[in-house]
């Protein structure tokens, strides 16, 4: 390599250098630049060699710059990359809107309450994704905070806890702190005291219905007038476990006149028979009910913006009483209608896709035909492609709908550079070759010359999908090896000029010799998929995403040399 195309090569690898690292805010990656410097200088391919090492110079140098120079220093050599940079940034800060009054508060303080009874589907990715780029955008705090406070109808599973947590890192999200509700009893009761002695609740023991109808015709329970002590005392008695489940309720003395009877004399703890599953919490019998154990959490923690479900207005409502009682200042809210995701046929409900498990129709949560985050992990979709999807749903109040190729797209446009490649032939049919090199060799990854090239030996015999078979007598391009022509159930080798291709319109196929292949079991939503890969695929890493020419993106779950299984990622 002579000067003159050294010093271009410095050149270009620096302006490639620099719009990496401001475009992901972090240190330029020499694997990340190649692709496109290459890409864009077929003269420099003849010097694959010798590139690497110019580049690695010039990434170390850039990476030592602050962000400060690296945006000068671009805008001296690429002006418009600077201007393409800053147009990102301004389309991403619309995708969400500005929180309300956010620069009234010291700092935004959001939450992510989920309850544990059981590991996220997709749908329950939205939250953590938007409150995380909120967290980012006014670098506030992020809150995690188990609601978990129902051992009844939605009984925690204690694999879920951590499980969420996982969840929420993979999305690229690290909470600023993490709480369990079924820690707080005690606080929720103490409030409860404190609201008695108010004026602001009493006990109940009326039945459900005999309630309900007094509360519809906005008439006063008869226990609504008790005195504090007496109240006091029941409710210690609820404390102490001596109710059993539907015996007594504390209910928050609202407005029993209210046009809306569903926020008339609400309930705020009930007695609940089955223990909780968390050993730290198994004696507690009286349980807060979520309208007022989130309220008194959110305030107590700082919360200063809310994000819920538009079906859940009533919430604020209900709790705005409670914050009324108790002088407090209730958060911001901003309400979104749900998401629904296509593609799947398994309903996106924690409890439908725990049923499938348990009935033994799925294989876990983990299962490609499960509609959950651990199911997109272990398929290979990265995290930032999910996030990115999520957020750019926007806030709609209305229902939104989450389209599966949005999140590939997204995730394509992330392991596409990475990705190696290699052939994966389905229902292989077996052809003999006559004349024609001994191996094959295409490339690793066709914008990446310098990393080499694949070896795929010709015994005599390949293998190709059926429906690449071409008529006796036409003729098909086995990729990475030449021009073969379908003769008396045969390919005939005819040569390796590539405009048999280009000029003449010759179909071009992928194929794996007859033997000594790695057999591949590819693991679908729509169910299992067996194939042959050529013998290169055995250096295949566990959890690397390759691509299988022509078939798509696969996740690498297992490997022991001649077999393999592998998970379905996306076209």
């Amino acid at each position: 390599m002579d000067d003159d195309l050294r010093a271009k090569v410095r050149a270009e690898a620096e302006k490639h250098a620099l719009f990496n690292a401001l475009k992901h805010d972090s240190d330029a990656d020499v694997g990340a630049i190649m692709g496109p410097l290459m890409g864009e200088n077929p003269d420099f391919r003849p010097h694959g060699d010798e590139i690497p090492g110019i580049v690695g110079g010039v990434v170390g140098d850039v990476n030592g710059m602050s962000t400060e120079e690296k945006r000068e220093r671009l805008g001296e050599l690429a002006p418009e990359q600077l201007e393409e940079l800053d147009a990102e940034d301004d389309e991403d800060d619309q995708l969400l809107p500005d929180l309300p009054n956010a620069e009234e508060y010291d700092e935004v303080r959001m939450r992510v309450a989920p309850n544990p009874n059981g590991p996220w589907h997709i749908g329950h990715a939205r939250m953590p994704a938007v409150i995380g780029t909120y967290e980012e955008m006014y670098d506030g705090s992020f809150i995690v905070r188990f609601d978990d406070t129902d051992p009844e109808t939605k009984r925690p599973d204690l694999s879920a806890y951590d499980a969420i947590l996982e969840d929420i890192e993979y999305l690229g999200f690290e909470p600023d702190e993490v709480m369990k509700a079924s820690d707080r009893v005690e606080t929720y009761y103490d409030h409860a005291r404190d609201l008695i002695e108010m004026g602001g609740a009493y006990t109940c023991s009326c039945e459900g219905e005999t309630f309900s109808d007094l509360k519809n015709s906005a008439e006063p329970c008869p226990h609504r007038d008790k005195d504090v002590e007496t109240v006091l005392a029941e409710f210690a008695s609820m404390v102490d476990g001596d109710y059993a489940s539907g015996e007594m309720v504390l209910r928050v003395k609202t407005d029993i006149e209210h046009k809306n009877p569903a926020l008339r004399d609400w309930v705020a703890f009930r007695m609940v028979d089955t223990p909780h599953p968390r050993e730290e919490a198994e004696d507690y019998r009286a349980w807060p009910m979520l309208d007022f154990q989130s309220g008194v959490d959110d305030h107590l923690t700082g919360v200063t913006h809310i994000i819920r479900g538009i079906d859940l207005q009533d919430s604020a409502k209900r709790q705005q009483f409670v914050y009324d009682y108790f002088d407090w200042e209730y958060p911001e809210v901003l309400h979104w209608g749900h998401v629904q995701v296509d593609e799947y046929g398994v309903k996106m409900s924690t409890s439908t896709i725990k049923q499938l498990i348990e009935d033994g129709e799925l294989d876990g949560w983990d299962d490609p035909r499960a509609p959950t985050i651990q199911s997109l992990r272990r398929r290979g979709i990265h995290g930032e492609a999910i996030v990115d999807a999520m957020v750019g749903l926007g806030m709609s109040t209305s229902g939104v709908d989450l389209a599966m190729s949005t999140i590939y797209a997204n995730n394509r446009d992330i392991v596409d550079d990475a990705a190696d490649r290699y052939f994966l032939v389905r229902d292989g049919v077996e052809m003999a070759v006559v004349g024609g090199p001994e191996a094959g060799e295409p490339p690793l990854h066709p914008d990446h010359e310098e990393r080499g090239r694949r070896h795929i030996p010709v015994p005599g015999a390949v293998r190709v999908e059926p429906d690449d078979v071409p008529a006796n007598g036409e003729r098909v391009w086995l990729k990475g090896y030449g021009c073969v022509r379908h003769t008396r159930d045969a390919f005939e080798y005819t040569g390796d000029d590539i405009s048999a291709v280009r000029e003449e319109g010759v179909d071009v196929v992928h194929w794996v010799p007859a033997d000594d292949t790695v057999s591949v079991t590819m693991r679908t939503a729509e169910g299992d998929v067996t194939g042959e890969a050529e013998p290169d695929f055995a250096d295949a890493d566990v959890d690397e995403v390759v691509q299988f020419e022509r078939v798509g993106f696969a996740r690498v779950d297992e490997q022991s040399g001649d077999e393999a299984v592998v998970y379905w990622t996306h076209k």
